[in-house]
């Protein structure tokens, strides 16, 4: 099984996006919400350079942004 964390912010539509293709598709998913915890926000930014959500590791591959098409490849779904 695939190991999948997703950062995310509660206003965030793609975020939203993400966490319903993973629901749809029965992946199970880490969510952290960067906007109240300071500690996934700075390991986020470290690992990914990124400020932006979502920000997706699917095992050691980064996702940054809703990509449908390369998480789908990813994850092994349609």
């Amino acid at each position: 099984m695939k190991e999948v964390k997703i950062y995310t912010t509660p206003v965030c539509s793609y975020c939203k996006m993400a966490k319903d293709l993973f629901q749809k598709n029965n992946i199970q998913f880490t969510e952290y919400n960067v906007a109240t915890d300071v500690k996934a926000r700075e390991e986020m930014v470290q690992r990914s350079g990124q400020l932006g959500v979502p920000v997706i590791f699917v095992n050691n591959d980064i996702v940054v942004g809703f990509d449908r098409e390369k998480l789908s490849r990813l994850l092994e779904i349609k």
